[in-house]
């Protein structure tokens, strides 16, 4: 059995790598995200290429410019027939307007959602760019604002997201990086979370990288999350 609450995010340099790791899982299995580093290396026609074989792919490129060219942007993924977009919530209202009305006219339009504050941000990371207020306090700003503005979720870490359950109630998207399964390496995050954990807090969709692309069995390891979602037994 495995989740579509699951995002796994394609890491991949090349779409060679991305297409072989690909046929190793179903559509039925997940959900998938492209970030930039593969969006730049392979294009809109990869995206498509994954949609025509069933997926939902989450477009993660964290738009954030001025609200013109956002809106182009939202505009071009929604063309696209993407699942999920997101802004950065750093880029204020006006930005996250532009993006939520470009989307409108469309029929079936994608979830639109903002990224608050990475997670790989700790508090010295925030001090040092100027921002005095923690992580947790930031967050709550930041999508507080995304809500009012009529986004449909956030991006946070699962460590966030039981308090933003609380604030935003049940409407609201919340799309949790930064899962790892008990024992496994935190690799390059800092606030991280297992799946059971996650999941308890609120978060609706779980974005899982390596501990599922790495694995020698992804549809097992899928499989696995999945379980761990509910139980942790596996973990």
């Amino acid at each position: 059995m495995t989740d579509r609450r699951i995002i796994v995010a394609l890491d991949f340099p090349t779409e060679e790598i991305a297409l072989d790791w690909i046929g190793r899982i179903d559509a039925g299995s997940c959900r998938l995200k492209v970030g930039k580093e593969l969006f730049t290396a392979a294009g809109p026609r990869f995206v498509e290429q994954l949609m025509r074989r069933g997926f939902d792919v989450f477009l993660d490129l964290k738009f954030h410019d001025i609200p013109h060219t956002v809106a182009a942007a939202c505009r071009a993924a929604a063309s696209l027939g993407v699942w999920m977009v997101n802004v950065h919530a750093l880029g204020g209202r006006r930005m996250m307007e532009a993006a939520r009305d470009a989307l409108a006219p469309f029929g079936q339009p994608p979830l639109l959602i903002a990224v608050t504050v990475l997670t790989s941000m700790a508090q010295e990371d925030l001090m040092e760019i100027g921002i005095a207020a923690d992580p947790e306090e930031m967050v709550q700003r930041l999508a507080r604002l995304a809500q009012s503005v009529g986004l449909d979720g956030v991006v946070c870490s699962a460590r966030e997201a039981a308090m933003l359950r609380r604030q935003a109630g049940a409407g609201f998207c919340l799309v949790t990086p930064g899962i790892r399964p008990a024992r496994a390496a935190a690799d390059d995050q800092r606030r991280v979370m297992t799946p059971r954990q996650a999941r308890m807090a609120g978060a609706n969709y779980l974005v899982v990288g390596r501990p599922i692309t790495q694995a020698d069995d992804p549809l097992q390891a899928l499989r696995d999350m999945s379980q761990a979602m509910e139980n942790e037994v596996i973990e």
